[in-house]
């Protein structure tokens, strides 16, 4: 059974019928506005809002707000059905008069529907806090070496102590005007109540009154709202209460607090009430350069309440949080008390504030400490005196007693970069490194600690660096293999001792063999003892299919005086192969082995035949005396449709980059993997030589075809030429060249001059036969005319319009089907034109550009008669 207050007892019968209409009209709003409800819009025309009570319109608006509709959309609602806009207006005021513009938006049926905690004024806030980081940005201080001046500003970051409002409410928040008081009821009675508290401190609760709380903390005014509400619900008095009250605090007001004294930006500002003086100080940018620190105090009511020392927070990481400020507190930052500095071998190199009582070892402690090589012992500081600067060593018993005063400037050496005890050991054992000196050290038992010497010491000599005291330097030789074995003294070792022990390789020339011809990878290979030649061409990758095995030279380096002797050549043959025998012969350092090519080792040398031959395609020549007519046999003879007068022979030149070996083999070898690739179901034997072929195709070939030098050196020397003479059009450097054959003649006498003899890369092409004829060059229509028999040139000049204007008459010339190349020939005035042919094509070349006479050189002409004509008639008088 739930108890309600008294006053809800009372029927409040006065307008409720208007509001009654007013709910069934905006029950029809909120669930169907688009229906037409003539009865309903008649009845909220006619609603009185004066009638109404301030219970039933709170009422209106939850329900309204609960239907996801804030007042102003209840209104205009309103107005588009029916409601007078007087009566609107009354309602909107009457609305606002209860404060239920931002009520409304918590009221919920239950109070676990209200909204979270929020800021009030929030914009106002972040007006000194947000913005101010912007503001300050030249002011000085901003990077000072005073420690703790960038807690509050630090340009690369932000940082604000801002309040978190979803934190619990403090026990010791003390209320005060314009915050919002959530008050529960539950239990056998269920009821809520929000409020704020207004500027006369009143927190006004419906139908329960006026509640005194300002200046409250949280704790005092529960005790106080409940005891003012027992009265309504009894269920919370007595010893076993069955109705409970809960107190908690909803929007945080704003309050101004004043900040003074030594601060960036000193003046009043908006903050909340979860405030501490740490939000304060960030929101005035903290204390200046000349601000204190250790000193920060908080005025309330003309009295100090608290001091802030900012380094319990920095040092000990004590916020002294439980100070919590109040509307009108003042703070006040008063200049620093006094500061000392730390450098040197500390974490934090700064100027530190010091109070009164605070000793070297407080300092330290602020400055976070010594760095791992900090010289401990003793500490050097510099102090001002009455009239001068002093100097004064503190040492390590009397840190806790030594008093810190201000202008003080610390200095913390370091240790010393030298060692007590070191000996080191360098060169051919197998721990190199610092080594300590122990009492007694030998230069036996430090080699001994090195894990012993490596096979390659050098026994005869090792060198002691010693130092003495004046830092003068000794080196003291001796003798290691007998020092070792015990016919020598031992060496008694002293600090800084430098044992240096030598290597054998260390005191000779690096040794090497080189290999070079019909080898895979021919070069340098690390010489070894009873290395034999056998053992280099495996090192070698083996021979080229090309090595002659019987035909290797090993050059030595001469060991004679003999002027002119350079090295001594030894042949060597393999019988057995690359088995190795007792004849096989052994190398010596740095010699050069040479493996030569088969005499008549050849790769295959292709040649190719196209067109109209009755087998055209690619051909191996058989024989070095292969010729053109024995391919043309090979390749069945000519078609019935051959041309063999316009057959041509296309010929590698010497500048033509031949393929190599290595990159044929390559190549080769390539093809093989890929197809071995496709393959999924390769045997044991096949996936191995596939592993092989992975790794022999990972080295790139190198080498260059035969006659690439001398093909390179032509390069050069035709592109020199042609460079240094101007006059000189470039050359043009062909790798193929078109050679003009008389097919027709070689057919019919094989073997003759004419016949030449094939080469690798030789291409024979027989064309159709042709029954056309070409004119190119200085003619007014260039075209192609059909060829008829027994006409001379003239004829197609002719008929593609004749001779231009610039045309070159005497070098005219005719190139026909084959390549062969006829010119115009001329005697006495008379012009001889060479014969036409099927294919052939007519050039035309014109004349140069014409080079008009220059007025001198006319001159000049003119003297040249003169003198000639009076010679003349000197002559013949």
């Amino acid at each position: 059974m739930k108890d309600y207050p008294s006053k809800h007892s009372i029927a409040q019968k006065t307008g409720l019928h208007y509001f009654f209409y007013l709910l069934i009209g905006l029950a029809f709003l909120l669930v169907a506005p688009q229906q037409s409800h003539a009865q309903s819009l008649a009845d909220i025309a006619s609603v009185n809002v004066d009638e109404l009570t301030d219970e039933q319109i709170r009422e209106l608006v939850r329900r309204a707000s609960d239907a996801g509709i804030n007042e102003m959309e209840l209104i205009q609602m309103a107005r588009l059905r029916g409601l007078p806009a007087r009566e609107a207006e009354k309602l909107q005021r009457r609305i606002e008069e209860l404060d239920l513009a931002t009520a409304s938006t918590r009221s919920r049926t239950t109070a676990s529907k209200r909204d979270p905690r929020q800021q009030v004024d929030f914009n106002e806030i972040s007006q000194g806090i947000l913005k101010y980081q912007t503001d300050i940005e030249g002011l000085e201080g901003a990077d000072s070496n005073i420690f703790g001046s960038d807690l509050f500003y630090n340009k690369n970051r932000r940082l604000s102590f801002e309040p978190s409002l979803n934190m619990a409410t403090p026990k010791n928040y003390i209320l005060g005007p314009g915050d919002m008081v959530y008050v529960d009821i539950y239990g056998q009675s269920e009821q809520y109540y929000e409020a704020s508290i207004n500027a006369d401190g009143f927190l006004i609760l419906d139908n329960i009154g006026p509640i005194s709380v300002s200046g409250k903390t949280i704790e005092e005014a529960t005790a106080i709202i409940k005891n003012r509400v027992s009265g309504f619900y009894t269920g919370l008095r007595g010893n076993n209460p069955n109705t409970f009250l809960q107190v908690t605090l909803g929007n945080i007001r704003t309050i101004k607090v004043h900040l003074v004294g030594e601060l960036r930006l000193p003046g009043t500002f908006t903050l909340s009430a979860f405030s501490t003086v740490f939000n304060a100080l960030y929101a005035a940018g903290g204390p200046n350069d000349n601000g204190t620190m250790r000193n920060i105090k908080i005025v309330r009511n003309g009295k100090t309440v608290a001091t802030i020392d900012v380094y319990d927070f920095l040092v000990n990481g004590q916020a002294n949080l439980d100070v919590q400020l109040q509307d009108q507190d003042v703070i006040l930052v008063e200049p620093f008390m006094a500061r000392a500095s730390v450098r040197g071998e500390v974490k934090r190199n700064k100027t530190f504030e010091v109070k009164e009582g605070d000793t070297f070892e407080d300092l330290l402690r602020y400055a976070g400490g010594f760095t791992d090589e900090a010289f401990k012992d003793r500490i050097n500081v510099t102090r001002i005196t009455g009239k001068e600067r002093a100097v004064s060593d503190i040492y390590n018993n009397q840190f806790g007693l030594f008093l810190v005063k201000g202008g003080d400037d610390y200095t913390v050496g370091k240790v010393l970069n030298r060692f007590t005890n070191r000996v080191q050991i360098k060169g051919a054992v197998f721990r190199e490194g610092n080594y300590a000196r122990t009492e007694g050290l030998t230069l036996s038992q430090l080699i001994k600690n090195a894990e012993g010497l490596r096979g390659d010491a050098y026994l005869e000599r090792a060198s002691i660096l010693r130092t003495f005291d004046d830092l003068s330097t000794e080196v003291l030789t001796v003798n290691l293999g007998e020092v070792l074995n015990g016919t020598a003294p031992d060496i008694q070792l002293k600090r800084e001792d430098v044992v240096r022990i030598s290597s054998i390789y260390d005191l000779k020339e690096e040794f090497y063999v080189q290999i070079n011809g019909e080898v895979k990878n021919p070069g340098t290979y690390p010489y070894s003892k009873n290395m034999s030649v056998e053992e280099l061409i495996i090192l070698a990758g083996g021979l080229r299919e090309a090595a002659n095995s019987q035909d290797i030279e090993i050059a030595r380096r001469s060991s004679t005086s003999k002027e002119g002797t350079f090295s001594e050549l030894i042949p060597v043959g393999l019988e057995n192969g690359l088995i190795s025998s007792n004849s096989s012969a052994v190398l010596e350092p740095y010699d050069m082995v040479l493996v030569r090519r088969k005499p008549n080792f050849t790769l295959d040398r292709i040649v190719t035949v196209e067109g109209q031959v009755n087998s055209p395609g690619m051909f191996s020549i058989r024989s070095a005396e292969e010729r053109i007519s024995d391919l043309i046999q090979r390749a069945g003879g000519l078609t019935a449709f051959a041309y063999a007068n316009g057959a041509t022979l296309i010929r590698r030149t010497e500048f033509y980059e031949n393929e190599s070996e290595q990159i044929r083999r390559q190549r080769n070898l390539l093809d093989l993997q890929q197809k071995m690739l496709m393959d999924p179901n390769n045997s044991e034997a096949q996936e191995l030589l596939l592993e092989r072929l992975f790794k022999d195709l990972g080295n790139t070939p190198t080498d260059k075809g035969e006659g690439a030098a001398a093909a390179a050196s032509k390069k050069e020397v035709i592109s020199g030429i042609t460079e240094s003479r101007a006059d000189l059009t470039p050359a043009k450097i062909r790798q193929t060249e078109a050679v003009a054959i008389d097919l027709e003649a070689i057919l019919k006498n094989p073997g003759s001059d004419l016949d030449l003899i094939l080469e690798e890369g030789d291409i024979i092409a027989v064309p159709r036969q042709l029954q056309t004829v070409r004119m190119r060059g200085d003619v007014v229509y260039p075209a192609t005319v059909r060829f008829e028999k027994d006409r001379g040139m003239k004829y197609y000049i002719n008929r593609a319009g004749g001779f231009d204007i610039r045309a070159n008459r005497k070098r005219t010339y005719v190139v026909y089907a084959n390549g062969e190349v006829a010119r115009t020939k001329s005697f006495l005035g008379l012009r001889s034109y060479p014969s036409v042919r099927p294919g052939s094509e007519i050039i035309i070349p014109t004349k140069g550009p014409r080079v008009p006479v220059r007025p001198g050189e006319l001159v000049g002409i003119a003297t040249g008669l003169a003198t000639l004509v009076l010679v003349i008639t000197q002559i013949n008088p």
